[in-house]
C-alpha cells in the first residue's frame, strides 16, 4: 500500500530498522536505493525487515552514490544472503540512459528476486511493454510521478502499480514557509488506478552527498488535516539564528521550542507518535542529538502518521 523511497544513507537505514515491525504490520514496503559503498548496514537492515516478516525493494542499479557506475556488489549481496528470501525484491531503476534491451537483461539477471520496475525517466515505454508482454500481468511497477506521467503509465496497466510523489520541495532551511501542502496521494491513489502510493518522506527526491553547514536548523513534521479532506501538510520549524554555521545545538533548541509550542496548541493536528514523544524528551533534557538523528525522528513520525491514518 505505502512505498516510502529511501536513499541508503546511515539514518535512512536506521529508520527502516527501527520501524521494521510497524512496516511489516501495515504491509508498507520500503524502496531502498543504496548510495554508500559499504553494504554492511544495508544487509543488517534487510535482515531486520525479514525478521519482522516484512518486504523491501532494493535498487540494484542506483542512479546516485557510490554504486552509480556498477551495482554488481548489490546484486552479489542479494544472491549471497537473500537468495531464498521471497520478500526481498530487486528493483530495476529505469533511467533515461537505458534502452529496452538493457532493462530486459537486468530483469533476467534478477529473475530469482521478484524484479520490480522503478520507472524514473525511461523513454521507451511502448517498446519495453511489448518486450515484457508475457510478464506484465504479475509485474510490480513503481512510477516516480515527476518522470512517469499518465501517458507513460498506460503502457504498464497490469500487475501492481505504485505512484511515488515527491511532496517535499527542498530548499534552504531559512527559506521554508511555516507550513506547506505535502500530498493527497494517501487519499486519492485508488482513484488514479493505483494499488499503492509512495513518497520520499521529508528528504525529497533531490540527492546530495552531504547537507553542508547548517546556517539554519529545520525540523520537518508532516500531519494530516481532517478539516481539509485529510490532505497531508508539512510544518517547517526553523531556528531564528541563521547568519553563521555555528552553534547547531542552539539552533536546534530554537526550532524545537517552536515545535513544542505548536504541539501544545489546540490546532496542530500533529499525531502524538513515538517520534514526537522523543522530541518532547529532547526538549525536556535540553539535549541535541545531531542533525542526522533529528532527520530520523522526522522520518519515523511520517511513517507512524501514515500507519495511523491507514489503519
Amino acid at each position: 500500500m505505502y512505498y516510502p523511497y529511501f536513499r541508503g544513507k546511515q539514518y535512512e537505514l536506521i529508520t527502516i530498522r527501527e520501524t521494521s515491525k510497524l512496516l511489516a504490520e501495515k504491509n508498507f514496503v520500503p524502496v531502498i536505493e543504496p548510495v554508500r559503498e559499504s553494504l554492511g548496514s544495508l544487509k543488517k537492515t534487510l535482515s531486520a525487515v525479514c525478521e519482522a516478516g516484512g518486504r523491501a525493494i532494493v535498487i540494484v542499479n542506483p542512479y546516485h552514490g557510490d554504486h552509480k557506475k556498477d551495482g554488481a556488489s548489490i546484486t552479489g549481496l542479494l544472491q549471497e544472503y537473500f537468495c531464498e528470501v521471497d520478500n526481498i525484491s530487486a528493483g530495476i531503476l529505469l533511467r533515461n540512459d537505458m534502452n529496452a534491451d538493457e532493462v530486459i537483461a537486468c530483469y533476467d539477471q534478477h529473475a530469482d528476486h521478484q524484479p520490480v520496475l522503478v520507472h524514473a525517466g525511461f523513454t521507451a515505454p511502448k517498446e519495453l511493454a511489448a518486450a515484457l508482454k508475457k510478464n506484465t500481468a504479475g509485474l510490480d511497477n513503481v512510477f516516480i510521478e515527476d518522470h512517469a506521467k499518465m501517458l507513460y503509465r498506460k503502457h504498464f496497466d497490469q500487475g501492481k502499480r505504485i505512484l511515488v510523489r515527491d511532496g517535499f520541495k527542498r530548499q534552504r532551511n531559512a527559506d521554508y514557509l511555516p507550513v506547506e501542502e505535502f500530498s493527497d496521494l494517501h487519499v486519492t491513489y485508488d482513484e488514479l488506478r493505483m494499488t499503492g502510493f509512495g513518497d520520499f518522506l521529508i528528504a525529497g527526491d533531490v540527492y546530495s552527498e552531504s547537507g553542508g553547514p547548517a546556517y539554519a536548523v529545520a525540523i520537518h513534521l508532516t500531519f494530516i488535516d481532517p478539516d481539509k479532506d485529510d490532505v497531508m501538510y508539512v510544518y517547517h520549524f526553523i531556528s531564528d539564528t541563521n547568519d553563521t554555521p555555528t552553534d547547531p545545538a542552539g539552533k536546534f533548541a530554537q526550532a524545537l521550542e517552536k515545535l513544542i509550542a505548536k504541539l501544545d496548541s489546540d490546532n496542530s493536528h500533529i499525531l502524538e507518535t513515538e517520534a514526537i514523544k522523543e522530541f518532547r524528551s529532547l526538549h525536556a533534557k535540553g539535549h541535541f542529538p545531531g542533525l542526522g538523528y533529528i532527520k530520523k525522528l522526522s522520518m519515523k513520525h511520517h511513517i507512524e502518521t501514515l500507519a495511523d491514518y491507514l489503519g
